[in-house]
């Protein structure tokens, strides 16, 4: 958890809960992902309304304690995709290692 900047409001005992939804998420549907700037990571999802709307609330919980963070999840053409943006690349460099 040593890559959880202080700026995250998410109570200490609950981050591990956290990690382990985005863990759960990304271990059932990420397939395939691109870093298409510094700050910036997209993930390619299992394109079903299940991973979206557990993608869209994991990610709504998220920005209500890391302020740091922005998602877009965006379902268009039979693909579904999560891009992240964060202030600390480090965090991104962390998600990115965990997605793939």
């Amino acid at each position: 958890m040593t890559w959880v900047p202080p700026a995250c409001t998410l109570p200490t005992a609950e981050q591990p809960l956290r990690v382990a939804e985005f863990d759960a998420l990304f271990a059932r549907s990420v397939r395939g992902h691109a870093r298409p700037a510094r700050r910036r990571l997209t993930l390619t999802l299992e394109p079903t309304p299940e991973v979206a709307a557990t993608a869209a609330g994991l990610v709504m919980r998220e920005t209500g304690c890391c302020s740091f963070f922005t998602f877009t999840l965006t379902a268009a053409n039979g693909r579904l995709e999560l891009d992240v943006e964060a202030d600390h690349e480090d965090v991104l460099d962390a998600i990115e290692r965990r997605a793939s």
